[in-house]
């Protein structure tokens, strides 16, 4: 064979190969789902405020509002408001509905992943989100992940971010994230009133 035909078999089967290759090294989506929730982050000193859309629900004890920007990968994302002195909201997005328990935790590792080691914003202060995997089990029924937020700092005490996945009956899985004030520890009483 001549130089220029192996030069061009070479260049063929490379292009071929290259082809080939280039379907298999699609690169995922640069976490998206932690650009969101930065974003959810950075507007929780102000309660959410600027994330608010149209009201969808309004209770006795709670305002629900659509979130106005759409969050990579959610069916829906509401901001709830809840009517007491002190002013609470929490903000959650519903990441995933599904039948099949596998896809349920796969979508649930993934969003750990993602989320897990991830350095916000808030208040103008850098923050390392930061949680212990646990392996979601179909009998459990329930599994949640609450991710610390170091270093710890007053403007953020009451901040928790959380990753659940839970079953509802009669056959469905839902995938959710969520971002909220913790009011007091499990064991501290409230406020006594006479």
């Amino acid at each position: 064979m001549t130089k220029s035909v192996k030069s061009l078999v070479l260049i063929t089967i490379s292009s071929l190969l290259f082809n080939l290759a280039e379907a298999q090294l699609k690169l995922p989506l640069m976490n998206a789902i932690g650009g969101d929730i930065k974003k959810v982050l950075e507007d929780y000193p102000n309660r959410f405020i600027n994330l608010m859309g149209e009201v969808v629900a309004e209770n006795t004890q709670s305002t629900d509002y659509q979130c106005n920007f759409n969050i990579h990968g959610a069916e829906e994302a509401i901001i709830t408001r809840y009517s007491a002195r002190k002013e609470v909201c929490s903000w959650q997005a519903l990441m995933l509905t599904t039948e099949n328990f596998d896809k349920a935790k796969q979508k649930f590792k993934a969003l750990y992943n993602q989320l897990n080691n991830l350095s916000v914003d808030i208040d103008k202060k850098n923050f390392r989100m930061n949680g212990k995997y646990e392996v979601p089990a179909a009998e459990k029924k329930f599994t949640s992940i609450i991710f610390s937020i170091e270093p710890e700092n007053e403007s953020v005490k009451k901040l928790r971010v959380e990753i659940s996945m839970q079953y509802f009956a009669p056959m469905e899985w839902k995938v959710k994230l969520l971002v909220y004030d913790k009011d007091r520890e499990d064991d501290e009483r409230g406020a006594i009133r006479e």
